[in-house]
């Protein structure tokens, strides 16, 4: 029988706190069972090779534009001790939209450790999951915060304030929450850009501007203060008011568009008690909330008939409690 092996991981979104982040705010990430990572190793009569959406070949053949998933096989198997090129090929398949601020190339670090550890029947501690998947972010993304490899490696909530310890969240939220794709491609960086031009604006006092963005990025760090607090009390009314006004705030910023505007419009018209954008922005996701499956149900058709091209659905309560 041919030796085989499985590891996977799940998403990630993050439901208070984006933009904010950056400047020393924090933020609420979630993992997000609705979509995942899954890679099988294979043992074969061949050189190392790997499959996936984006490569099917040699590892060392990997083009650049994909070092860090190369990165992640290399150093799995360079931390197992076991040879650079051994006889298996990685089968790499992805329900997470790239591109979404969902964390897929975490994920897919994630998975493929987990895979390969399994694989040649190693155990994997969670610092050396981390320290892996980390150092393939690094190379995806330059300068990660960590934020996506804590939540998708550890499967838990983490708050998160950048340049200090995450601190891990238990969750048992009697709510769902409901994550509609718009389709297009989040454009992180060119939101990003355009707060900071924003609050440079400001400094200057160059223009006359009809909010504070500075004034918006605090609020926004308050607002996620006050989002622990309601996950802790179990406040489900309390959580989609903040939801709605960081909306606000985001909105103002700029980093919201058109498309997402009008799911999340139509999603507090169908009755959640609370709509944003999730991530970036300008594109990718917005995430909805509401209080039983039912009412789940009534907003994914809603949203579907709105436009949307991906939806989930997810209970943010204990295992086995979904109701």
């Amino acid at each position: 029988m041919t030796k085989t092996a499985q590891g996977r991981a799940s998403g990630k979104i993050i439901l208070m706190g984006e933009h904010a982040v950056v400047y020393g705010k924090p933020a609420i990430a979630l993992p997000f069972a609705g979509v995942e990572v899954q890679t099988t190793v294979t043992e074969t009569c061949g050189d190392l090779s790997v499959n996936c959406a984006l490569y099917d070949g040699l590892v060392h053949e990997i083009p650049k534009v994909y070092e860090s998933l190369k990165h992640a096989i290399r150093f799995s198997l360079y931390r197992l001790g076991v040879s650079q090129n051994p006889p298996i090929h990685v089968e790499i398949t992805s329900t997470i939209p790239a591109e979404r601020g969902m964390g897929s190339s975490a994920a897919v670090a994630v998975s493929v450790a987990r895979a390969l550890f399994a694989f040649y029947e190693k155990e994997l501690t969670d610092q050396e999951l981390w320290e892996i998947a980390q150092s393939s972010e690094r190379i995806a993304h330059g300068n990660p915060s960590g934020v996506d490899v804590t939540t998708i490696s550890r499967e838990k909530p983490v708050y998160y304030v950048k340049d200090q310890p995450f601190e891990v969240l238990s969750l048992d939220f009697p709510a769902y929450l409901v994550v509609a794709d718009t389709g297009r491609i989040g454009h992180t960086l060119e939101a990003v850009q355009h707060v900071a031009d924003w609050i440079e604006v400001e400094n200057q006092g160059s223009a006359s501007l009809s909010f504070s963005p500075q004034g918006h990025i605090e609020a926004l760090g308050q607002l996620v203060i006050e989002s622990q607090q309601a996950l802790a009390d179990k406040n489900v009314t309390s959580l989609g008011q903040l939801m709605n006004r960081a909306q606000t705030y985001l909105v103002d910023l700029g980093v919201s568009d058109p498309q997402l505007d009008h799911l999340i419009t139509v999603a507090r018209q169908a009755g959640a008690l609370g709509a944003k954008l999730t991530g970036g922005g300008r594109g990718g996701c917005m995430i909805a909330l509401v209080a039983d499956r039912q009412q789940a149900e009534k907003l994914m058709q809603a949203l579907e008939t709105a436009g949307a091209k991906g939806i989930w659905i997810q209970y943010l309560g204990l295992e086995g409690e979904d109701k």
